[in-house]
């Protein structure tokens, strides 16, 4: 796949404490990590990859954030379509986590419930810091990235059982080429930040 995307670098003050990362030092994350982590490389993994990214950039001014420090409220529910992969790719950057996630030693390092859903965001996603307060609402617009016209056919067919192997490539390859196009264009175009009071 190669790195495509841009790159982001965050503390983790629980995997400090656990021996796993150098005091001070950092983890840095890939679109490739959030692929490993989803297993598949789409517009919905790349857009929360980039909106996560962007709202960092933005709650974080000085480069670098801390994982376990953020609440994240998702618009919609836990059964819309996308929001699996979302979550997933939410988590691995920010630490927030459902009510499933890790619920701390004794007080400090909970990640548990950092990560909720709310209908009334629909389609957008607030970040906030635990620490500062900073927060934004952050909204992803991949349609202005839309694929090329041959893809839908070729998927129909794919999905169909219908696809010679050259087909099947083919869409392989033009669904890939709009997923760099989203990562690697201005992000202005697909990824929307407000700042929220």
């Amino acid at each position: 796949m190669g790195e495509i995307g841009p790159v982001e670098t965050m503390r983790d003050p629980l995997a400090e404490f656990l021996g796993a990362l150098e005091p001070g030092g950092t983890f840095r994350y890939t679109y490739e990590d959030a692929v490993k982590l989803s297993r598949h490389s789409c517009p919905m993994v790349a857009g929360a990859y980039l909106i996560t990214v962007a709202a960092l950039r933005a709650v974080c001014p000085d480069g670098v954030g801390v994982r376990g420090d953020l609440e994240v409220t998702l618009g919609g529910s836990p059964d819309d379509g996308g929001s699996g992969p979302m979550v997933q790719v939410i988590a691995l950057l920010t630490g927030a986590a459902p009510q499933t996630g890790f619920g701390g030693l004794a007080g400090r390092f909970r990640r548990k419930d950092l990560l909720t859903f709310d209908p009334a965001l629909k389609g957008r996603v607030r970040f906030r810091r635990t620490d500062t307060g900073a927060a934004v609402e952050v909204t992803y617009t991949p349609g202005s990235v839309p694929p090329a016209p041959e893809m839908s056919p070729l998927m129909v067919a794919a999905l169909g059982g219908r696809a010679t192997a050259d087909r099947q490539r083919r869409f392989g390859e033009l669904w890939q080429a709009r997923v760099r196009d989203i990562l690697d264009g201005d992000p202005a175009r697909v990824v929307q930040v407000a700042s929220v009071a």
